[in-house]
């Protein structure tokens, strides 16, 4: 009985030092909660892509001796043979002369002259029009204008017009010397045939071949502290323009002679001005001799399938070679103009 007793004190001295000993170990390390992550950066916010061109059209050639743009200041002569469009004398024509002879006179003036050649350049990086050397220069007085006096028409080109050329000009001439200048703005033929209506005071135009016609025939005279009735006194350059694409490789040609003949031989869509202006004279003695192209519709009816011929302004002309993906030859200022404007013409 005592060694019994004795037995079950052992066992439960055992027990106990095993639960004291459990109870002394060390406790499991708690598990450690893991660290917040860390805010992931912002994304780096993508470069932002170049603005898609709105206009395809493109320059693809120029510089080219064979495209040089002249202008030519004319003032009306009061005595000249006025008709009208069915050819009928006209008998009751009234000029502003001296109006007529005060814009002359301004714009060959060196504040005139200075404004044309720096126009554009802020907005384009690069100069859209030229003095000539050698170009007649004005120094007269300009005088104010009179009731009678006030109202001055010019009848003139669309290049110096849809280039903004002109809407740049006139209100500093108007604004300082009392005018009202009422602009007539389509091709040079058909500016021209207006004045020969009696329509306009003075020209500004860019065909030499109809300016001297229009001279011959009587309908410009030499106005006072000039030596002649043509006053060439600035030009820029036309340019070759089409798609980006270039299809007919008109940016590879020798000359624009050569890329003309790389279009017809392709028979790629070229849009004519086709209204008889300086733009229009200036394409159809670029096209080989043998295609005979001329501004009879009859000489390019067999070409209709890819010649277009619009008559019609050079803003609108423009629109129509971007929505074709046409070829089109056009002054420089008037393509950098529609390129600004992302190829809308008013």
């Amino acid at each position: 009985m005592k060694k019994t007793i004795s037995l079950l004190l052992a066992l439960i001295m055992i027990l106990a030092l095993c639960a004291c000993g459990q109870s002394a170990a060390p406790a499991p390390a708690a598990a450690q909660a893991p660290a917040p992550a860390e805010e992931p950066a912002p994304a780096a916010e993508p470069a932002p892509e170049p603005a898609a061109l709105v206009v395809d059209t493109c320059i693809l050639k120029e510089a080219d001796d064979a495209m040089i743009n002249n202008y030519s200041l004319l003032a009306v002569n009061p005595d000249a043979p006025f008709a009208d469009a069915d050819g009928n004398p006209v008998t009751d024509v009234e000029l502003n002369t001296v109006g007529a002879a005060a814009l002359i006179n301004w714009l060959l003036s060196e504040e005139g002259q200075d404004l044309a050649a720096n126009y554009g350049f802020d907005q384009y990086g690069e100069y859209l029009f030229y003095l000539k050397d050698g170009r007649p220069v004005s120094t007269a007085e300009i005088p104010a204008a009179t009731e009678e006096t006030k109202k001055i028409r010019l009848s003139t080109t669309t290049s110096v017009n849809d280039s903004g050329l002109l809407g740049y000009l006139l209100p500093i001439f108007e604004d300082k010397y009392g005018y009202e200048v009422e602009v007539y703005s389509a091709g040079t033929g058909k500016s021209i045939a207006n004045a020969k209506m009696g329509n306009a005071d003075l020209i500004l135009v860019h065909s030499k071949k109809q300016e001297e016609a229009f001279i011959e025939e009587g309908f410009s005279y030499v106005l006072d502290g000039m030596d002649a009735e043509r006053l060439n006194w600035m030009y820029n350059y036309f340019v070759l323009c089409g798609p980006s694409a270039d299809p007919a490789g008109v940016k590879e040609a020798a000359d624009v002679k050569a890329a003309f003949k790389a279009i017809a031989d392709g028979k790629y869509t070229f849009i004519s001005r086709g209204d008889g202006s300086g733009t229009h004279t200036k394409e159809i003695s670029l096209w080989p001799e043998e295609l005979g192209i001329t501004a009879d519709a009859e000489s390019f009816k067999d070409y209709t399938d890819w010649y277009i011929s619009a008559n019609t302004g050079m803003g609108a002309c423009l629109v129509m070679a971007e929505e074709m993906h046409a070829y089109i030859l056009t002054d420089k200022a008037t393509f950098l103009t529609f390129v600004a404007n992302d190829g809308v013409m008013g």
